[in-house]
């Protein structure tokens, strides 16, 4: 079974923009991205989907492989939609590229359930949510699950309700941003019109949801964290200076 890792990228982000090519420890963001990813020994290629040729020639001058797609898309998992319909692989995996400090041992967890039950058609990294600043930081998309680990709702507000727990202790779980699928059904889900929740959230994969279809939820062990502002890449560049990693891509 082959499988992909597409990392979708792009100059404009209203937040920070250019920040694909933000540098860290001398090497740009998606670099990080890109190179951490194919240190995972189950995935046999890696691609850049970019609508930027900036983005482009920096993959391709470090060696990388990088595609151009189209401007208009307004989700990133559709960005990989289209990348993938010209790669020959059966698992497509979406890599968020503001997620500089990713593992490869995460992949390793997020195909388990599509190696192992072939009625899984998609699974979603989540993680622990680590403090009350993170629960009520609408960057960081919220994350609840039946006891099967599928998937009931994303939201960029804090759920479940803390005002209604009544003091009741319980365990809060964020969306890391990477998600593997089938490709089929990556390219079926790509075909599928967007959804009144997905656009209120801002959530690609609520349409989904809103169409009928499971995801698995995978916990993983490992944060990873995102750049969504100038600060967030301040924090990670300090994180990045005791990681345990970067000196086997660093030279690449």
């Amino acid at each position: 079974m082959r499988i992909a890792a597409i990392i979708p990228a792009r100059m404009a982000s209203t937040r920070f923009p250019g920040k694909p090519l933000a540098d860290i420890l001398g090497i740009p963001m998606i670099e990080h991205v890109r190179r951490r990813v194919a240190l995972c020994p189950h995935i046999h290629d890696v691609v850049v989907a970019t609508c930027d040729r900036e983005i482009l020639e920096v993959v391709t001058k470090n060696g990388g492989c990088a595609v151009m797609t189209s401007r208009t898309h307004e989700r990133c998992t559709d960005r990989v939609a289209e990348a993938a319909a010209s790669i020959g692989a059966d698992i497509i995996i979406n890599v968020q590229g503001d997620e500089p400090l990713v593992r490869p041992e995460m992949f390793e967890l997020l195909l388990k359930p599509l190696l192992d039950e072939a009625e899984v058609v998609c699974t979603n990294l989540t993680a622990e949510i680590g403090s009350e600043d993170e629960f009520n930081n609408s960057n960081i998309v919220k994350t609840v699950f039946d006891r099967k680990n599928d998937i009931i709702y994303f939201s960029r507000e804090p759920i479940p309700s803390l005002r209604k727990s009544g003091g009741l202790s319980f365990k809060k779980y964020k969306q890391l941003g990477i998600i593997a699928f089938r490709k089929d059904f990556l390219l079926r889900f790509s075909r599928l019109p967007p959804t009144p929740l997905e656009m209120v959230e801002s959530v690609d994969m609520l349409r989904a949801i809103e169409h009928g279809y499971k995801i698995r939820m995978v916990l993983s062990p490992f944060q990873v964290y995102g750049v969504d502002t100038p600060d967030d890449l301040v924090r990670v560049t300090e994180l990045m200076k005791n990681d345990d990693i970067f000196n086997a891509y660093i030279k690449r």
